[in-house]
């Protein structure tokens, strides 16, 4: 009976780690109906967003995964060698996420910073340029999506607590990506229901990574690994904090707005796991 209980509750976590993947993936539709229904963009406070996603990403990356994933390893291997496996993990995830920056092509960079308003002549640029650039952004960001919704999926099976608030943090990052695809098909195509369409397939690239993650990563899953891959995941949120959201943050408005953001979100993340102790 015990048995069958545990089953059920470790079913239920992977849907509920899965659900939230889906949540951070789609919410690239949220910046398409802002690039759709909005006048202008709301600056301020995609600045302070954007940092504080940055804020939770970074404060729970050091002060929680990268501890549970030298604690998960240490049942099996000793304290030092958890230790620097966990380092290794980390840097292994930074190393993915740079790799995957390198191979995507930069000449139109899907996370230069783009506003409603920027985009209102189309006269500027050939319609197929827009589209191109519009195509490009979705594939460079589906390649991006990918790894972060294997980050969000793991953290989530490990710790809903700790998964929620990354799920949120990760939804609001791809808000402005959704934006910056959206615009340009729109401008070359004048369908919003092909440049919603191309917005939403490049956010299922995030519970795909989640699915990719379950199918391949589980059967093979000792805490050995999994505190190996957590600490990866750390390494990923945090290249993606100082890589595109805090550089990201900084373009939109004032600079410091992103700073208090980000302290913000550390903020929010610490009493939040303080209240969950």
């Amino acid at each position: 009976m015990l048995d069958i209980l545990d089953h059920l509750n470790d079913h239920q976590n992977v849907l509920l780690a899965f659900g939230l993947t889906l949540f951070a993936g789609l919410s690239t539709g949220i910046g398409s109906a802002i690039a759709f229904f909005a006048k202008s963009t709301n600056t301020r406070f995609l600045s302070v967003s954007l940092g504080f996603s940055a804020g939770v990403m970074i404060y729970v990356s050091f002060m929680e995964i990268m501890p549970k994933s030298i604690e998960v390893m240490a049942d099996d291997i000793s304290y030092r060698s958890a230790y620097v496996t966990s380092i290794m993990g980390f840097f292994a995830g930074m190393l993915l996420i740079a790799i995957i920056d390198k191979l995507v092509p930069s000449f139109e960079n899907p996370h230069e910073i783009r506003k409603v308003e920027d985009l209102d002549s189309p006269e500027e640029l050939k319609k197929r340029k827009l589209y191109r650039m519009g195509m490009m952004s979705a594939f460079a960001i589906a390649i991006h999506n990918f790894p972060e919704g294997l980050a969000t999926f793991i953290v989530a099976l490990q710790d809903i607590k700790l998964g929620l608030p990354i799920a949120i943090a990760i939804a609001i990052h791809n808000i402005p990506e959704g934006i910056a695809i959206s615009v340009p098909i729109y401008y070359a195509t004048g369908s919003r229901k092909k440049a919603f369409k191309y917005s939403f397939l490049s956010g299922l690239a995030e519970p795909l990574g989640a699915v990719v993650g379950f199918l391949i990563l589980m059967p093979f899953l000792n805490d050995v690994l999994f505190g190996f891959i957590f600490a990866s995941v750390a390494g990923i949120m945090v290249f993606i904090s100082i890589d595109e959201l805090l550089p990201a943050a900084r373009e939109y408005d004032q600079p410091h707005l992103s700073l208090y953001g980000l302290i913000g979100g550390m903020a929010v993340m610490a009493l939040s796991l303080v209240m969950f102790l």
